[in-house]
């Protein structure tokens, strides 16, 4: 899966993925937000290895990517597989989304949400 990843790092640009997470953002829902977010903001940390970095960028840039296993524009399983892909990228970095990363997460999430359940986001939180 890791070989897989790296293959959408060079899809991965940051005003290709703040214009796809803004413009999809309920579409997808909040979780796969959370954890798009989690990731980005992983990534942007000086402090996170160069190899959690490429699991992370290859995890958004698949988000980002038109060449994706199931199209997102498909109704309700068009993010099943982006969900995945998000979620094992996630995992793979746990140990570099500290709580200043959740912070920044959150803070967004707001922005864009509003007002939302902090239970909601438990299931992300758990997996890290």
């Amino acid at each position: 899966m890791i070989e897989r990843l790296n293959q959408f790092t060079k899809a991965f640009s940051e005003n290709a993925f703040w214009k796809k997470i803004t413009r999809y953002a309920r579409q997808a829902g909040l979780k796969t937000v959370y954890t798009a977010l989690l990731l980005y903001f992983a990534y942007k940390r000086p402090e996170t290895p160069t190899w959690a970095k490429n699991i992370a960028l290859g995890a958004l840039g698949y988000l980002i990517s038109p060449l994706d296993w199931l199209p997102d524009l498909t109704p309700i399983f068009g993010y099943t597989d982006d969900i995945g892909v998000l979620g094992f990228g996630l995992i793979m970095i746990a140990g570099h989304v500290n709580d200043g990363v959740k912070e920044k997460a959150r803070q967004q999430l707001q922005r864009w949400f509003g007002e939302y359940e902090e239970t909601d986001l438990k299931e992300v939180d758990e997996r890290i």
